[in-house]
């Protein structure tokens, strides 16, 4: 296994690169406030206004989000957000990664899963038959994706997680879930956790002699 190099740089350039996205949509909401309609923000707010033990028809939902008028820019400004935010999940694979080889169709995976996501989040959001309708597809396709390391599942479920929280217009979330993910991998990578378990806390802890390997 590689060893890990220096954190600070990468991890600088990393936050930096979040603090500039929050800070531009920051300094446009507050200048322009009535852009607030047109990007994908409150929808926290919204779900916990709506009645949570119901369902809206299909067309009243699709109504009042992807066929608004202020749809189609809205879900073009969530899937750049979810975009922007998945770029440094892809940095953190480079990064970590512990073969040479980068696996090309799992990092493109990776990037284009949160957009997909985003789309579909806003269009089946507190919609039953949408929800259900979307299950039957995808129980209709075999999926034979094997992940080359356990660790792999990890990129995925955040780029999940990414993707729902912009489609249901909390992009703040999901840059709060990018965010934590990214600084929580590169911390647990540079310290080497897990691979060995040295020391008096961990001896004491696990209840294995010094240079013990096997349980």
């Amino acid at each position: 296994m590689r060893r890990a190099a220096s954190l600070l740089i990468p991890l600088t350039l990393i936050l930096l690169y979040y603090g500039f996205w929050f800070g531009a949509v920051i300094l446009l909401v507050s200048r322009y406030p009535a852009l607030t309609q047109y990007l994908p923000l409150g929808g926290i707010s919204d779900l916990a206004a709506s009645n949570a033990d119901s369902f809206e028809p299909v067309y009243t939902r699709a109504e009042r989000t992807v066929l608004a008028p202020t749809g189609p820019l809205r879900l073009g400004l969530a899937s750049i957000g979810s975009l922007i935010f998945t770029v440094p999940v892809s940095w953190v694979y480079f990064i970590t990664s512990r073969t040479r080889r980068i696996d090309q169709s799992f990092l493109q995976t990776i990037m284009i899963l949160p957009v997909v996501v985003t789309g579909i989040a806003m269009i089946v959001v507190n919609s039953l038959a949408l929800a259900f309708s979307l299950a039957g597809v995808v129980a209709a396709v075999r999926f034979r994706f094997t992940l080359s390391q356990p660790s792999d599942a990890m990129y995925i479920f955040v780029a999940i997680g990414i993707g729902l929280g912009s489609g249901i217009g909390a992009l703040g979330i999901s840059g709060i879930i990018s965010l934590m993910f990214v600084v929580a991998t590169l911390v647990i990578w540079k310290l080497e956790y897990g691979k060995t378990l040295s020391g008096p806390f961990l001896t004491m802890l696990t209840r294995r002699d010094a240079g013990e390997d096997d349980y």
